[in-house]
């Protein structure tokens, strides 16, 4: 029997609805299984803020570190949008990746045959399904570089910096051509070299890598084409490895051509640190506590943590399953919904998932 310590952000908006979802499903695994799955409550993002007057409070920080996994639901949202950038709910999510050194933000795009009508793009485009992985580098770039105000050319303005090392790049590049060495051994680095020095140092780095894994094919590619080749073939792609901020946007336009951006999970990890698994749609506000969104890439975020912090593949692979014959069943939650199926809320989601076990 494993025992696992996760400490569970449910957050803001719709977040802790999607996380209770989520922990139901871990309660199965636990007794199907023969695991014990101890949750531990903790407060970031704007639920912090209320509570404690700052977005990641020390004790939630330490919580988070002394956990095997931490699972997060979602922060932010409009009551909190005039606060000071440094002060707003998303800096405790930057704030988690930067203290446990998760370097890297793992998201698949993987559009299911049972939702195959709810892609935007055309059938012959997208054929029944694609499976892309998009590694994106999460702790550097312009996210973490130099910021704030200066009397410029034309009044005062904003900067923010794009600043990368050999070291960073190196360390993303390598876990891309690994995972792309478990996968179809297909490898798009996506940049913007052609104006960028911080872009031309990472393909240059990129391509030192590349000589140590002459199976994997490498193709580099600017942010631009990158955008356009999502929604022109997707089936091109198999790992896509990018800097922090281009990563941000592709796996989010990525997402969208699955049908839905509240299907996809994410994994961020560093060496030696635990885990954090969320999904990447953002709190939803407008829906929250109406038992209208999907915990699905919540569960699957799950799926993650079991295949990815404590290597059970097994466990993983029957959440997915579960999710699966729900979704073959035609049950749907409203951002999914089509003709003929079946609309359910959150909690009935998550109730049919558990019910697969």
């Amino acid at each position: 029997m494993g025992e696992y310590k996760i400490a569970v952000v449910a957050g803001d908006g719709i977040g802790p609805e999607i996380t209770a979802e989520a922990l139901k499903v871990l309660e199965v695994v636990g007794e199907k299984f023969g695991h014990k799955f101890i949750f531990d409550e903790v407060y970031a993002g704007g639920a912090a803020i209320d509570k404690f007057g700052e977005a990641l409070p020390e004790e939630s920080l330490n919580k988070c570190k002394c956990s095997d996994a931490v699972l997060l639901g979602a922060v932010g949202g409009p009551k909190w949008d005039n606060m000071e950038g440094s002060k707003r709910p998303e800096r405790a999510l930057l704030g988690i990746r930067e203290n446990l050194g998760l370097y890297v933000n793992l998201r698949p795009a993987i559009m299911h045959k049972a939702l195959a009508d709810a892609c935007p793009l055309k059938k012959e485009i997208t054929g029944d399904s694609f499976d892309i992985m998009v590694v994106r580098e999460l702790t550097g770039g312009i996210y973490f570089g130099e910021r704030g105000y200066r009397e410029g050319k034309y009044g005062n303005e904003a900067f923010d910096v794009e600043t990368y090392s050999e070291y960073e790049i190196e360390r993303i590049a390598r876990f891309a051509f690994d995972a792309a060495m478990k996968r179809n051994k297909n490898l798009t680095s996506v940049d913007k070299a052609n104006v960028l020095e911080s872009s031309r140092l990472w393909r240059k780095i990129v391509n030192n890598v590349a000589e140590e894994y002459p199976e994997v094919t490498l193709t580099h590619m600017y942010v631009d084409n990158a955008a356009m080749q999502l929604v022109r073939n997707p089936r091109q792609f198999d790992v896509i490895v990018t800097s922090n901020m281009f990563g941000d946007i592709l796996s989010d336009e990525a997402s969208q051509i699955t049908g839905s951006i509240g299907m996809l999970p994410s994994a961020s990890m560093g060496k030696a640190n635990p885990g954090m698994y969320e999904p990447i749609h953002g709190s939803a506000p407008d829906i929250a506590g109406e038992n209208k969104a999907n915990p699905i890439a919540t569960i699957l975020s799950v799926a993650m943590m079991m295949r990815y912090s404590f290597s059970l593949t097994k466990e993983a692979e029957a959440i997915e399953a579960a999710v699966t014959k729900v979704l073959d069943k035609g049950l749907r939650t409203p951002d999914i919904m089509s003709e003929g199926m079946t609309l359910v809320g959150t909690k009935e989601m998550g109730d049919a998932i558990c019910a697969e076990f």
